[in-house]
């Protein structure tokens, strides 16, 4: 850590662990969400709605902070680049649950449930690695697993791709799943895009 001479506004450490703590509770919406009875879908719909606008109204905190703070913990640059990335997590999430409600899917294919827990994991281990941000210590486990948990992600959708396409479903019940697991992949790639961020911002602060 470099000695700073200057005093930092630690606050922005509190709102990236309260946003990453709201990405856990949408991670635990999706897994309720895979052993729901359809009729019970729109409540988790709406429960998950609302935690995006808690994710949003974070997310618009820490923009306000950034605004009006002379001394920032690091770069002003980064601290956008992670305050939006945790915000495309949850975007992701609401969306995927929200389209299988408006799709009224039935079932969902065999392998989304394989998705979720690695969204889930990826989850658990950003909330985890925010509050080091503080020290930038024992960070470098957690990109490394982040991104090895997307690129586990990124073999599941191609697989779910092969499933969706092997002729068992009509076409335009491809399409509604095929849009359900691209957005689902949409947040893996977006909880990589978090740790890569904090990646960037040890590397400058060490």
């Amino acid at each position: 850590m470099r000695f700073r001479l200057t005093p930092r506004e630690t606050s922005f450490y509190d709102m990236f662990s309260a946003s990453a703590d709201n990405i856990v509770t949408g991670s635990k919406l999706l897994m309720e969400l895979l052993g729901a009875e359809s009729s019970a879908r729109a409540e988790i719909a709406e429960r998950m709605r609302a935690a995006e606008h808690a994710g949003d109204d974070a997310t618009h905190a820490i923009f306000h902070q950034l605004n009006s703070s002379f001394i920032t913990p690091f770069d002003r640059e980064d601290i956008y680049n992670l305050a939006s990335s945790l915000d495309d997590i949850m975007d992701f999430m609401e969306e995927a649950v929200d389209l299988v409600v408006l799709y009224n899917v039935e079932e969902l294919p065999k392998g989304v449930e394989q998705q979720i827990e690695v969204l889930a994991r990826a989850a658990e281990l950003t909330a985890e690695a925010m509050p080091h941000l503080r020290t930038m210590e024992n960070l470098t486990e957690y990109w490394i697993e982040v991104n090895r948990l997307e690129n586990q992600a990124d073999q599941i959708h191609r697989k779910l791709l092969a499933h969706l396409f092997n002729g068992k479903y009509d076409a335009i019940e491809v399409l509604k799943l095929k849009q359900i697991v691209d957005v689902l992949e949409e947040a893996a790639d977006a909880f990589e895009h978090v740790a890569n961020t904090v990646e960037t911002i040890a590397v400058k602060e060490s």
